[in-house]
């Protein structure tokens, strides 16, 4: 049955409004009216109490929730509870992120992720591989042994027909930019990330077709006053994206303003980089055969590196207005908006319009989700 949302402040493309109505009908958004127009008196209504309706959280960088890691059981019912996890904090979609590991594991989580399609899991938009082709000086907190340059039966693997967003977070000084190539005409995303290369190495590999950075600033070579590095060149290019973990932990706040200001509009995405404490009353975890703690919001080995976050995207944009000083709207773009545009889903998802996914989230004044809808489903 249709319904209308009502009595809400909605985030649309054009800005705050507080006196239309969003139509639902099925998966899709059929309109925004007046409050007042007969259409919207004659389906079900849905008062939401005056919160804040936005267009649903994507997150490209989801490692694990709810108590598990896609790495140590990559399967469809670990995409079903790690999405059911982060709906909690208003995503209602995500890259399920598998970090470096063995090829047989690879194969699994492709395979788990396209299944998870097929089924319509909710939330699951595709995969995110971040590895294993990194470099072993930027390694952070993956294992370097699983490190090597994609083979030919890798390319075939990761090239072939698939479902949904499939990214690729590689090290440009370890891939060779005719693999880069093929990876990229096949219509894969490509990220670089944790390497080790110069300006020139990464300006080649931007060239080439990257896309985006993964985790700006992090796992990266930095922006210095003769070897622009990574950074130097992700801050100059005027096309690529870059994802930010906004936790106060993985980089100061003064240099993510820095570098939001350096981009254009739209090129920032908010990701969370979540590990399986997010949504869990389990604050611990195993990676790599170590177990890690969740303490103060901040997740690392006993050595102080950094295994991820416990950050979920409501605090991310929570943390973009306080932190960085953005206004609401534009950190709930870089929430929604920007992510769907960098997926190629900006003519479907990240908006309230006619047409669009009904993927919305509800939230009060207090950054806590009132409400969710996946498709037009509501909880």
């Amino acid at each position: 049955m249709p319904i209308a949302l009502t009595n809400a402040r909605i985030l649309t493309p054009d800005g705050w409004r507080h006196d239309l109505a969003v139509l639902l009908d099925g998966a899709r958004i059929v309109d925004l009216l007046p409050t007042a127009d007969p259409r919207v008196r004659s389906v079900q209504p849905h008062d939401l109490g005056g919160a804040r309706l936005l267009p649903g959280f994507i997150d490209v960088q989801v490692n694990g929730g709810g108590g598990v890691l896609f790495n140590e059981a990559p399967t469809v019912e670990t995409l079903r509870r790690i999405g059911a996890a982060h709906r909690r904090f208003g995503t209602t979609g995500f890259l399920p992120t598998l970090i470096s590991d063995r090829v047989e594991v690879m194969r699994a989580a492709l395979a788990a992720v396209d299944q998870a399609l097929v089924e319509g899991v909710p939330g699951v938009l595709g995969i995110h591989l971040e590895g294993p082709y990194l470099a072993p000086a930027r390694k952070g907190v993956h294992d370097a042994k699983y490190f090597h340059a994609p083979g030919r039966d890798e390319l075939t693997l990761l090239c072939a027909p698939h479902r949904g967003a499939r990214l690729v977070t590689l090290a440009p000084d370890q891939v060779p930019l005719a693999d880069i190539g093929a990876l990229v005409a096949a219509g894969l995303i490509v990220c670089a990330g944790h390497t080790a290369a110069d300006y020139a190495t990464t300006r080649a590999a931007l060239d080439a077709g990257v896309r985006g950075f993964t985790h700006l600033f992090n796992a990266m070579t930095p922006f210095g006053s003769r070897e622009p590095g990574v950074v130097g060149a992700a801050l100059e290019d005027a096309t690529s994206w870059c994802g930010l973990i906004v936790d106060g932990h993985h980089v100061h706040p003064a240099s993510l303003r820095v570098a939001i200001a350096a981009k254009p509009r739209g090129k920032m995405l908010l990701v969370t980089d979540a590990m399986p404490p997010v949504g869990s009353d389990d604050p611990g975890y195993v990676l790599n055969g170590e177990t890690i703690i969740a303490k103060d919001g901040i997740c690392q080995t006993a050595q102080g590196v950094l295994a991820g976050s416990a950050l979920d995207m409501t605090m991310a944009v929570r943390n973009a207005v306080q932190l960085l000083g953005l206004p609401l709207d534009e950190a709930v773009r870089m929430a929604s908006t920007y992510p769907a545009e960098f997926l190629g889903l900006g003519e479907s998802h990240g908006r309230i319009a006619p047409g669009y996914q009904a993927d919305l989230v509800a939230l009060d004044d207090e950054y806590r989700v009132q409400r969710s809808w996946i498709g037009g489903v509501g909880e």
